[in-house]
């Protein structure tokens, strides 16, 4: 995240030098995210039922930077909205810069605003679980502290059953090769980060972090959730 912070500051030549050593960063993980992962992220065997008519319900997720996890659910179908913001803190400590110092206990997260009646939360967890690498402790990929950490902030109990009976599911089928670390904790409190960084990955499409870091798990997304895929505001 704070590459990306960097990135937008360089002038062109750098801008290379960065795009290349992050290129080589993506072949690296992606060769490591893939000798992790045995096989697509399965269907929930613990879920709520889809809800007989329309209305909303609220997630929160943090799997690293939250340009490319509000990216991703941007383009679910049943997603009403997103919202980037912090979890795991207080509201006094709830900015970018007190958070990137890595000790106000916030992980960046997104809110999901979704309708049950087209989406369950189990489907919200499936995808969460294919777009980041849940056995990284307190990182993702070149962002490095507990600001990055996988996380699932419950709002009920229902979700956390939910949550926990997920992990369970993988850790059971060996779906990873390395222990999922991710934290199943009680949101305590979401609150929005700046305006600049919302919709971030979409009004940036061309800055490098985006290129390497985000992209992919949009594609991740469109290819393993075809029908769940949806286009984005005119893409």
């Amino acid at each position: 995240m704070q590459t990306g912070r960097v990135v937008m500051r360089l002038g062109w030549m750098a801008l290379l030098v960065v795009a290349v050593v992050l290129a080589a960063w993506k072949v690296k993980s992606t060769t490591q995210v893939e000798a992790q992962t045995q096989a697509k992220a399965p269907a929930a065997a613990v879920d709520a039922k889809l809800a007989s008519a329309p209305g909303h319900a609220e997630a929160v997720f943090a799997g690293g930077c939250f340009w490319g996890t509000q990216a991703v659910f941007q383009r679910v179908k049943g997603v009403r909205s997103t919202m980037a913001g912090y979890a795991g803190g207080s509201a006094a400590t709830a900015t970018y810069a007190q958070v990137t110092t890595e000790t106000t206990g916030h992980a960046e997260s997104v809110k999901v605003v979704y309708d049950p009646s087209k989406l369950t939360y189990g489907q919200l967890l499936r995808i969460f679980f294919s777009v980041h690498d849940p056995t990284q402790l307190n990182r993702q990929g070149p962002d490095v502290g507990t600001s990055y950490r996988s996380a699932i902030f419950y709002t009920n109990d229902e979700q956390k059953k939910i949550a926990d009976a997920y992990i369970a599911q993988m850790t059971a089928a060996h779906l990873f090769s390395k222990p999922i670390v991710t934290e199943v904790v009680p949101l305590k409190g979401f609150y929005d980060a700046e305006s600049y960084h919302q919709d971030y990955a979409t009004k940036n499409p061309d800055n490098p972090y985006i290129q390497i870091c985000d992209r992919p798990k949009i594609e991740t997304l469109k290819r393993e959730f075809p029908e769940l895929f949806q286009k984005y505001k005119g893409e």
